[in-house]
């Protein structure tokens, strides 16, 4: 419980900072997630065993120019009894647990180098830190990427999905809370 009080610190101190900022190229995000933990290197390994319970995920993010942004993110899931998790050896999970993340991301565009003329969506890459929990608590050096389709000619209402792999500092020895992937789509809103 310390843990997860110290996390929720963090990331309110982590968005309390971004605050001070002057600038009004703020977004919010809100959507759905899913969780691929069945211990494969293929992101896109088994999509009917991923995990989708509460799967609610919410960020704000501050671009601080044209290419660069900073993101907070915050995502629910779980992991009912039953399904399948990537701990040695491999087996099902024997009791319900609940899956909470705090993520801050540095998020690069880079769709208009590739698309000058076309600015309804644009392309990014993500890297940042996480701390997730399942049944312990983990740290995650995060890599990501997506693209966000505006849908409207103001870009101020948007959708967009991403795909983040979360690489688990102690991996080897942490049980459920382990490398995995975590997908996102999302509305998203200028503010």
């Amino acid at each position: 419980m310390k843990k997860i009080f110290l996390i929720v610190l963090l990331a309110s101190f982590s968005l309390s900072s971004f605050a001070q900022r002057n600038n009004d190229e703020w977004h919010l995000s809100i959507g759905f997630n899913a969780i691929n933990s069945l211990g494969s290197q293929n992101p896109v390994y088994k999509p009917g065993d991923w995990t989708f319970e509460f799967p609610i995920s919410a960020a704000v993010e501050f671009n601080w120019s044209e290419k660069f942004a900073i993101e907070q993110a915050i995502t629910f899931n779980g992991f009912a009894e039953g399904a399948e998790l990537d701990e040695a050896p491999f087996q099902e999970v024997e009791k319900d647990y609940n899956y909470i993340s705090f993520d801050t991301h540095v998020k690069y565009y880079f769709g208009r180098d590739i698309f000058p003329d076309d600015d309804w969506f644009d392309f990014y890459a993500n890297a940042g830190i996480g701390f997730f929990h399942i049944d312990e608590t983990n740290i995650s050096l995060n890599l990501g990427g997506g693209v966000l389709v505006w849908l409207n000619r103001n870009r101020s209402f948007g959708l967009r999905a991403q795909t983040i792999g979360k690489f688990a500092f102690d991996h080897k020895d942490s049980g459920y809370d382990n490398n995995h992937y975590q997908y996102h789509l999302q509305a998203i809103f200028k503010l």
